[in-house]
């Protein structure tokens, strides 16, 4: 059997192999162009900006022109030297970096938030590995001149608070030109910058200094919503910025007890949900987030660290999204979040990414009829077209 079939392609033409051979070339090309290139453009192609409503600020309608799209992501965790294999690296990134500049090319917003643990290994990184890393990070993450890139710190940036140091933060404020404790005003729009891993309340050197640039914002802020009152002496020489409540952004969760009360497709998975959270560690002590509240009275608020999604609503009225993970390394269906935001308003819309699963079943199917094609064409296995023109001719011999 395997003699005669050999006999039989060796007996083909050349040419007829030489096209067989350039049809499976195509056929892998196209699975290949698919799967890591074009997936991502129809996936996203799908996800709509959400509509705000035109409320009236200031005497003024909201138009179009005012309304501030937003893209927020989380941990991205680009894997370092000590824990990241070359294969795993090199897939994660290249699917990080098609999903992010294929999302800048069909949703153009005015600005990417990133809520912290950029890097996986931030908080061991030698000078070397760190400029390697940073060096990867703004390829994969490069953006045009009409968006702007806003990164906030995580524990897997510059280690949790027993081993942050201020040359670690120093040193990713550099990077990112940024610095804890920072305001930035988009729009009449004040976003609020928490560096939550110095949050800790034990006094230390960065902890201080974080702290105190949040209540001098913080009472920058209520100075700028409170009414013309002439008689306050306190806000007299305060600076005025827009009075709009402020987006409070940063990588810890504010303290909950667990993720049993999230739901949707993207929250974490059952056997987990019921787990309670360390404070500290998984989400802002009790202590911590009270003060944030109190010092800000936030609108929103947006964190990441936890890897699944989850919305919470504090004393009652303060909305708090968790953005999932922005890696397949971590999720089988990241994702990212779409803001449309006024000073006024804002809407919320899910954008999510190409499952992995689904990935690997194109992949599994393709290698499969890859497979079948091959066997077929050496006549190992006989095509249904020609076994059921053996029956018709069997049946009008008979």
């Amino acid at each position: 059997m395997l003699s005669s079939s050999s006999t039989t392609v060796k007996n083909l033409p050349l040419k007829k192999r030489l096209c067989f051979l350039l049809k499976l070339v195509c056929f892998v090309s196209s699975v290949l162009i698919f799967c890591e290139i074009l997936i991502y453009y129809v996936v996203i192609f799908q996800c709509r900006w959400p509509e705000v409503k035109g409320a009236a600020h200031m005497g003024e309608k909201e138009t179009p022109a005012s309304v501030l799209k937003a893209i927020i992501l989380a941990d991205t965790h680009l894997l370092g030297e000590i824990r990241g294999h070359w294969f795993d690296k090199l897939r994660r990134e290249w699917q990080m970096e098609r999903s992010f500049q294929t999302a800048l090319w069909l949703l153009q917003p005015d600005i990417v938030f990133i809520l912290g643990d950029v890097f996986d290994e931030g908080k061991w990184s030698s000078p070397q590995s760190w400029a390697d890393d940073v060096r990867r990070f703004r390829k994969m993450f490069k953006y045009p001149v009409s968006t702007e890139l806003v990164v906030i710190v995580g524990n897997h940036d510059i280690g949790f608070h027993y081993e942050m140091t201020t040359y670690k933060v120093n040193r990713f404020e550099k990077v990112f030109n940024l610095t804890s404790g920072k305001l930035i005003t988009r729009k009449g729009i004040n976003f609020v910058l928490v560096n939550s891993v110095a949050m800790e309340g034990d006094g230390c050197a960065v902890c201080r200094a974080s702290e105190a640039k949040l209540v001098a914002l913080s009472h920058k802020l209520n100075c700028s919503l409170q009414k013309q009152n002439h008689s306050n002496k306190r806000c007299s020489d305060v600076e005025k910025l827009p009075s709009s409540e402020p987006i409070l952004l940063q990588h810890y969760p504010l303290y909950r007890k667990s993720d049993a009360e999230c739901s949707g497709e993207d929250s974490a998975p059952p056997e987990e949900k019921n787990i309670p959270f360390k404070e500290k560690y998984d989400v802002l002590s009790q202590e911590a987030s009270q003060k944030l509240i109190w010092w800000f009275h936030p609108r929103l608020i947006l964190s990441g660290h936890t890897h699944s999604a989850c919305e919470v609503l504090h004393a009652g009225k303060i909305p708090e999204i968790s953005v999932p993970s922005f890696s397949w390394r971590n999720r089988n269906n990241p994702s990212f979040i779409m803001g449309s935001i006024t000073p006024t308003d804002f809407s919320l819309q899910k954008c999510f990414l190409p499952y992995e699963s689904r990935v690997f079943t194109i992949y599994c199917a393709a290698g499969a009829l890859l497979v079948i094609l091959i066997l077929a064409h050496v006549q190992l296995l006989t095509p249904p077209f020609y076994f059921a023109q053996r029956l018709i001719s069997k049946h009008k011999a008979v």
